[in-house]
């Protein structure tokens, strides 16, 4: 039966890969790399990196391919991500069936760790479940940005007694900060949704490109650094023609 490994690959550092993630690109006969287009061209050339690096196996092929744009939410953000995963599903198929041999193992190389705000384990459940392709799947877990966003700024993301809560910059936009969590790491956020948040008294941890050479890094009060990270945001966007983000929001003590 055909094999296929999801390996997290970390924030962005090639060091960031696990002695069992090099193991693992080891094993594949096929490195599945997604191209995103011309304007993030950069996060599939950071993968490429990552095999030349680690990839001692002579048998071992890479397999670059297109993934779509997601459209607009409308009506529905649920279903236009439903359609979106659906479409990927079809190539992920088509990837298995044709790329890897019966017997082979295939790889795909997921930025972090494929468990968190990641959906390829959710597609490849969608591939299993349309019954074309038979696989064994196996997870390998990777240093997310959460983790590389706390070693940036050299703090611990709890407080003693104190739970923190993982959201999205969408569902800060719509709820605000949580009451019952002292400290909100914000993911996937590309409108700058802390601004949204009627305390500016909160602490905020910023962090861009995390563990990479142009990793940027602001905290402060809220309210004196939130137009700051604004603009060195958009300034970064637009200089590199893409950004990856995350943050952490926590209550003043």
């Amino acid at each position: 039966m055909r094999k296929v490994l999801v390996i997290g690959i970390g924030a962005g550092n090639p060091e960031h890969v696990t002695v069992q993630a090099i193991n693992g690109l080891n094993r594949a006969d096929v490195l599945f790399i997604p191209d995103k287009g011309a304007r993030k061209n950069e996060l599939a050339e950071l993968r490429r990196d990552i095999c030349d690096r680690f990839v001692t196996n002579p048998a071992s092929r890479r397999v670059e391919f297109d993934v779509p744009l997601r459209a607009e939410p409308a009506p529905s953000y649920r279903a236009t991500v439903d359609d979106w995963h659906e479409e990927i599903a079809g190539i992920y198929e088509h990837l298995l069936l044709e790329e890897i041999a019966e017997d082979g193992c295939g790889a795909f190389l997921i930025w972090g760790d494929p468990s968190l705000y990641d959906s390829a384990l959710r597609i490849l459940d969608r591939v299993s479940r349309r019954g074309n392709v038979g696989f064994e799947l196996e997870v390998i877990p990777g240093i997310t940005a959460i983790q590389a966003l706390a070693a940036g700024h050299k703090m611990a993301l709890n407080r003693i007694g104190d739970p923190f809560l993982v959201t999205t910059g969408r569902l800060l936009a719509e709820r605000g900060l949580p009451e019952n969590a002292g400290t909100t790491v914000v993911m996937l956020d590309g409108k700058c949704s802390f601004q949204s948040v009627v305390d500016k008294d909160a602490i905020i941890h910023w962090g861009a490109y995390l563990g990479t050479a142009d990793e940027i890094l602001i905290h402060g009060r809220l309210g004196d650094v939130e137009d700051e990270i604004v603009k060195t945001r958009e300034a970064a966007r637009l200089r590199k023609g893409w950004i990856m983000d995350t943050y952490l929001l926590r209550k003043p003590e």
